[in-house]
């Protein structure tokens, strides 16, 4: 008898992430995503020596909590799979890289400005962490959508 190979898993927009590297992205975001709420509540709960400074690491770090979450349901409901007009390893990818450098902007200005308040310490070490995380989520992203698709083919 013929063997035959039926591919589940698979929209009609390419090939699905393999199990091993969605579940390294997974645990990656939720360390990511631990990290920016405790520098948010961090920065939160801490007297400002200068406002526009710490709200805007509070903005850039709620931003990236919301799509944080965004692509948890996407995943975790498998919208991708229903959309296929959109790239979503690209829109991911992207959404780490533009997260990450505004994340690095604002730590460094929430670091500067911190006048050794502990409160404001801790925030700017947590959205430094959050950004060597994001870093992370950037290199295992590209290596699913980049190096996975090409050796795929």
């Amino acid at each position: 008898h013929g063997a035959r190979v039926i591919r589940t898993g698979v929209s009609s927009g390419g090939p699905a992430a393999p199990p091993a590297a969605t579940a390294a992205s997974s645990a990656g975001s939720d360390a990511e995503l631990i990290s920016l709420l405790i520098g948010f509540i961090s920065v939160n709960h801490s007297p400002w020596t200068d406002y526009s400074a710490y709200s805007y690491f509070q903005i850039v770090t709620m931003c990236d909590l919301v799509m944080i979450l965004f692509f948890y349901i996407i995943h975790i409901f498998r919208i991708y799979r229903k959309l296929t007009c959109v790239s979503w390893p690209l829109a991911e990818f992207l959404h780490y890289l533009i997260g990450t450098i505004l994340l690095l902007i604002a730590s460094i200005v929430a670091a500067s400005k911190s006048y050794n308040l502990s409160g404001l310490v801790v925030g700017a070490t947590f959205g430094f962490l959050a950004t060597i995380l994001c870093v992370l989520s950037i290199w295992s992203s590209y290596k699913v959508s980049c190096i996975t698709q090409s050796t795929s083919k």
